[in-house]
């Protein structure tokens, strides 16, 4: 069974407030009675008043109280309650175009709406609104709505205008042959995801903070000729609700359609992986002899570095020949808990 990382490490991540120990560790303040998630903002307690336990139940189990700044009963940057009402009204008014004094009307703070939306999506909230409108006259575009009707009904003026917008956007004019991924973020127990999807299914689910997102952005759309976009679509709501289900430990197989373009190789390791059951784990030494070549230890690690869908695509479930935990983009306590997660759920 995997045990938690060391104290003195833990206790670094408090300090750091480092996000990728999300999930691994619940601290516990003796001089309080309560228990913090690695990132909370309120300040810090000395070493050698914490202990650190492996989940919520096990610091209720101690004695302790849910701490009320950082909420670690709550499912990891979930949209703030503060945000949900603004949200619904997004939904339910697609075309709108929210200005900041109607915003302060309704009792949001513009300021803090746009900081929100810069630092949870990388976008200001104009921006996601525009990708929000461009994605959805796309998807009706697909579907057979005219150019011309799908351009009216979110909110634009005049169809030069919808076109010129929906070109920057997209790389192509609306009407014509293209493929847009919808990207989105989604809340997960070890942190925030990014997940992209196409109408054929998912090409990407990767976790916010690992240090090479970008690069694997651009290699996805390059190799999918495709421009992503924020926005929703029913795939995502599909995948995240069987996310909750493998974090809840009630599903053990996922039934999602995946778009995984690269090379023969790589796409013969991920489907490898795949086919490793939940709970089993394997070396990168036989990984290697069931893609077909013994000798292929470093390619077969490339190309589970490479994997652009974490959890569904399982390449946490590779370990070192001497059982070692090593090697995750995602983070290795991420994997650790991945790990103990499907050892316990077996």
């Amino acid at each position: 069974m995997i045990t938690l990382p060391s104290s003195d490490e833990m206790y670094k991540a408090l300090l750091d407030k480092n996000s990728q120990y999300e999930g691994v560790f619940i601290v516990g303040v003796k001089t309080t009675g309560i228990f913090c998630r690695p990132t909370c903002s309120a300040r810090k307690p000395k070493y050698k008043n914490v202990e650190f336990f492996s989940s919520t139940k096990d610091a209720l189990t101690n004695g302790y109280r849910a701490c009320k700044v950082c909420r670690p009963m709550k499912t990891y940057q979930s949209n703030p309650e503060w945000l949900t009402p603004l949200l619904k009204l997004i939904e339910s008014q697609p075309d709108k175009k929210w200005k900041d004094y109607e915003l302060a009307q309704l009792g949001f703070s513009p300021s803090r709406v746009r900081r929100y939306f810069k630092k949870t999506h990388g976008i200001t909230f104009q921006a996601y609104l525009r990708m929000s409108r461009i994605n959805t006259a796309f998807l009706k575009i697909k579907e057979g709505q005219t150019v011309t009707r799908s351009a009216f009904e979110q909110g634009y003026n005049s169809l030069s205008g919808f076109s010129e917008t929906f070109k920057n956007m997209t790389g192509f004019s609306p009407g014509t042959e293209g493929q847009i991924i919808t990207i989105n973020r989604i809340p997960t127990p070890l942190g925030p995801m990014m997940i992209g999807v196409t109408d054929e299914g998912l090409c990407l689910l990767e976790f916010t903070d690992r240090k090479m997102i970008e690069t694997q952005l651009d290699v996805l759309k390059r190799r999918m000729k495709s421009e992503m976009i924020t926005g929703k679509h029913v795939m995502i709501d599909e995948i995240s609700s069987q996310l909750s289900e493998y974090f809840e430990g009630k599903r053990k197989v996922f039934d999602i359609p995946l778009v995984v373009p690269g090379t023969e190789f790589q796409q013969k390791t991920w489907d490898a992986l795949i086919k490793i059951p939940f709970g089993v784990t394997r070396s990168y030494k036989q990984q290697a002899g069931v893609v077909g070549n013994v000798k292929a230890v470093r390619a077969v690690a490339r190309a589970n570095g490479e994997n652009r869908i974490s959890i569904i695509i399982p390449c946490h479930r590779i370990i070192g020949s001497d059982g070692s935990i090593v090697g995750y983009g995602g983070g290795v306590h991420r994997k650790q808990w991945l790990l103990k997660h499907e050892f316990e759920n077996q």
